[in-house]
């Protein structure tokens, strides 16, 4: 993204690329309409994955404490998906937490979960190595309750046969989800590599595991098993949306037309729709271009969606 310092990231209000202003008009940047003046009752509302910003906050220009803000006042989205490398060892920091929620009260923004890596495998094969895993989640759940997150995101890492890492994965999962189930938090498993991106194999560990507060976070993209072999995203989606308690869609790059290039966003929000499911569904940009960019473009397509289904409502009544 462009090369700004944190004071210019955290100012671009002034440069008339926020959407505080939306109540006069919308979204306008160079005099392109990027939102609407007003937008129709949502089928679904959107939220923001703090990975989208990775680049950003790596460099130092925001800090995790500053999502909250950047969120509402450059995008004018009123809810947040945390990743909890970016305040590693905060998990337990009740002063940092408590500052985190506060932020967020100051500008009206949601936090709905925290994505979880770097905490061990759930499915390690070793008993203690993944008793270990489990108890490393405990206090993102207590984190999560903290914020008010209803979920935190973890992977169902593993090794072995393709059976073997399913009852392992379930296994880990069930451990943590008791604990979860303790302090109200869901524990949701999202296709992040492996067999995780196998969306058959995703959902029979869901099966196994068997427990309300234990489901899917499914990604438009994140279906690649590895040595180049990718699982069909439209089938992976479909398997995993049965489960799912928050949605990914996921984006890299964008034709003229506004398009994402790899996946078929109207398809992917119909598959999203016909499992019934009307939550958050988070933004999360990782393509090689600018952030600001990414991300707003990413906006545009779901509201464009969400707007077409309301018109189709409206031709229907």
């Amino acid at each position: 993204m462009p090369q700004f310092d944190r004071r210019s990231f955290l100012g671009l209000a002034g440069a008339g690329i926020t959407t505080g202003l939306l109540g006069c008009g919308g979204l306008n940047i160079g005099g392109v309409q990027l939102i609407p003046e007003s937008h129709p009752p949502a089928e679904f509302e959107i939220s923001l994955a703090e990975w989208s910003l990775h680049r950003t906050l790596r460099s130092g220009e925001m800090s995790n404490l500053d999502f909250p803000k950047v969120t509402r006042e450059t995008f004018d989205i009123g809810a947040v998906e945390y990743v909890n490398s970016f305040f590693k060892d905060k998990a337990r920091d009740e002063a940092y937490l408590k500052d985190l929620k506060k932020r967020c009260d100051d500008h009206g923004v949601k936090s709905l979960l925290i994505m979880c890596d770097g905490e061990g495998q759930l499915g390690d094969p070793d008993s203690v190595g993944r008793s270990q895993a489990v108890e490393n989640h405990h206090r993102w759940v207590d984190a999560a309750k903290f914020l008010g997150c209803h979920s935190i995101r973890v992977n169902a890492a593993s090794s072995g046969s393709y059976d073997e890492q399913m009852r392992l994965a379930a296994d880990g999962l069930s451990q943590l989800t008791e604990y979860g189930e303790t302090m109200g938090i869901n524990v949701i498993v999202e296709n992040h590599g492996g067999l995780s991106s196998n969306g058959e194999w995703l959902a029979s560990v869901m099966k196994m595991v068997n427990h309300p507060r234990c489901g899917t976070l499914p990604d438009f993209g994140n279906f690649n098993l590895g040595g180049g072999e990718m699982y069909d995203r439209y089938k992976g989606m479909k398997e995993l949306m049965p489960f799912a308690k928050a949605v990914s869609a996921k984006s890299h790059e964008f034709d003229e037309n506004g398009a994402e290039i790899h996946s078929d966003y109207r398809r992917m929000l119909t598959i999203v729709r016909d499992a019934g499911y009307s939550g958050y569904i988070g933004i999360e940009f990782e393509g090689p271009g600018d952030e600001v960019e990414g991300i707003l473009a990413t906006k545009r397509l779901l509201e464009k969606n969400r707007d077409l289904w309301w018109q189709q409502n409206i031709k229907k009544s």
